[in-house]
């Protein structure tokens, strides 16, 4: 895979956190993130992912809080994608065993 594609790959991800993000506050994150993903220097784009699964994961958390299964559901398939693109694209390690 080429760097900008890479690249283009995570912004798009990002842009659907950001369409499954049920709060405003937590939209605009992910739009400042996905802005990085799109004008930072591209070996940054492994901090941005991490930054975006954090996101992720307080998106989903802030949703099961609620009891908004619904949203959770579709938060937690998109976190599902995001990590394994990450790990797919040498971006994030898989794990301790790597």
């Amino acid at each position: 895979m080429t760097t900008q594609y890479v690249a283009g790959e995570l912004s798009l991800l990002l842009a659907q956190l950001q369409g499954v993000a049920t709060d405003d506050t937590r939209a605009r994150d992910v739009g400042r993130l996905r802005h990085e993903a799109e004008t930072r220097p591209l070996m940054t784009l492994p901090l941005v992912a991490v930054r975006a699964l954090e996101l992720a994961d307080k998106v989903c958390w802030e949703s099961l809080t609620r009891g908004d299964t619904e949203a959770f559901v579709r938060q937690a398939v998109l976190c599902a994608e995001l990590w394994q693109f990450g790990v797919c694209a040498d971006l994030l390690d898989e794990g301790p065993d790597r």
